[in-house]
């Protein structure tokens, strides 16, 4: 169950399985929360590629009104997880295997850079940082549930990210990362994914964050990146309709 602030307002509409959707009203704009709603809803895969948004539709879902879907499917589609069709209207965005390499090329090439910076500019601390939540995974990983696997994950970019010391490249990241969240949730539901994924990331640590190695923790970053999207393409490919 999800708990709420104090004194937020929730908007409740029936969604397809019978389940409830929030939108919970705080001091943020309304709009944040329906554009992660639908981005989950995306990711998840309640929302499938090549699916009509239409807006009578999201606002039963969501319990907004039609300038908060317009916005919120304003921002999504600036994120390229939906694309406006001529005479149809916003669909969740169909991607194509070459299309799907691309992103992961880029954002290889990206995080690649981050471990060569994190080997460069890193303090101890955010080493010991980084190898010390590497070991946490590797303690808690495969007895989490998907949403821990997802926020330990996020966690180990945070400090990756943070002292690799580039803000241009942090924000470029959050960008692809925002794209391929549907990929995402693929290497935290198999366990042996979950194996192969954390020996990846303990040999990035090593090579950043114990050896200060800036090439061999750019060749672990694009080599773990590489892996992630060979298994992306299998298993959006798998998954469609």
């Amino acid at each position: 169950m999800s708990s709420w602030p104090a004194g937020a307002t929730q908007y409740a509409a029936p969604v397809d399985d019978g389940a409830v959707v929030k939108v919970e009203r705080t001091a943020a704009p309304v709009r944040l929360e329906v554009v992660r709603l639908l981005r989950m809803d995306i990711f998840e895969q309640r929302l499938r590629p090549g699916d009509r948004l239409t807006e009578s539709a999201l606002c039963a879902r969501y319990g907004v009104s039609r300038t908060v879907i317009r916005e919120a499917l304003r921002q999504l589609e600036a994120e390229r997880l939906i694309t406006m069709r001529p005479h149809r209207g916003p669909i969740v965005a169909v991607l194509t295997a070459h299309e799907i390499r691309s992103i992961y090329e880029v954002r290889g090439s990206l995080e690649g850079l981050a471990g060569e910076l994190f080997a460069a500019r890193a303090s101890d601390e955010q080493a010991a940082a980084l190898l010390d939540h590497v070991a946490l995974m590797e303690s808690r990983m495969l007895d989490a549930d998907l949403a821990e696997r997802g926020r330990l994950k996020d966690r180990f970019y945070e400090i990756l990210l943070e002292g690799a010391g580039n803000q241009v490249l942090q924000a470029d990241l959050a960008g692809v990362h925002v794209r391929i969240g549907q990929f995402r949730h693929y290497a935290f539901k198999d366990d042996e994914r979950v194996r192969l994924s954390l020996r990846q990331l303990r040999r990035i640590a090593d090579a950043a964050a114990d050896q200060r190695d800036p090439d061999a923790a750019r060749r672990a970053c694009e080599d773990h990146i590489r892996s992630a999207g060979t298994l992306a393409v299998e298993e959006y490919q798998r998954r469609m309709p």
